[in-house]
């Protein structure tokens, strides 16, 4: 039976990699307490997430349901340990609960299975948490491997084979 698991509200949230550049390995992490849940992500879904995020808050703001502009707080934004994730996500969802102003993230388990019910990991945040996450998220999925300036695509730890060198470009 699939298990779901509320942090609410969470007192640490990051995203974070282990691993070289191109051998990368992203994972979304938060705590509340002791309680500290590891999970694996795809860069594409950090980039999505922290796009998603500040497309939330911008909407948010138009209603003024947050407080517009505030000045961001520094948070501790590193990984932390132990790093055994619970599963890896296959889908995420965001919204707000205007009652306590927090937002969710809900990170839905990878399942092979379409009848497989999957573990769901619930991430109650508030703004500035999310806000930090965010920017955070898109700095981290930006940091990955250098990019070739001749076809625009990434330059392995190993060397780099681009067709525009050799006049095979598409």
């Amino acid at each position: 039976m699939a298990q779901h698991i509320e942090l609410n509200p969470v007192s640490h949230l990051t995203i974070g990699t282990v691993g070289p550049p191109g051998q990368r390995v992203f994972y979304f992490q938060g705590s509340k307490g002791s309680d500290l849940i590891s999970l694996i992500v795809e860069k594409q879904q950090a980039a999505i997430l922290a796009s998603s995020i500040k497309t939330l808050l911008e909407e948010l703001s138009e209603e003024s349901q947050i407080d517009e502009d505030r000045e961001s707080v520094w948070t501790d934004m590193r990984l932390r340990e132990p790093m055994e994730p619970l599963f890896r996500v296959g889908n995420i969802g965001l919204g707000y609960n205007e009652e306590v102003r927090r937002i969710a993230i809900v990170a839905y388990e990878l399942v092979d299975d379409e009848e497989e019910e999957p573990n769901v990991v619930s991430f109650w945040a508030s703004q500035d948490q999310v806000k930090a996450l965010a920017k955070h998220a898109m700095d981290v999925v930006k940091a990955g491997r250098p990019l070739c300036g001749n076809c625009g695509k990434p330059i392995d730890v190993g060397g780099h084979f681009c067709p525009n060198r050799n006049g095979h470009a598409h």
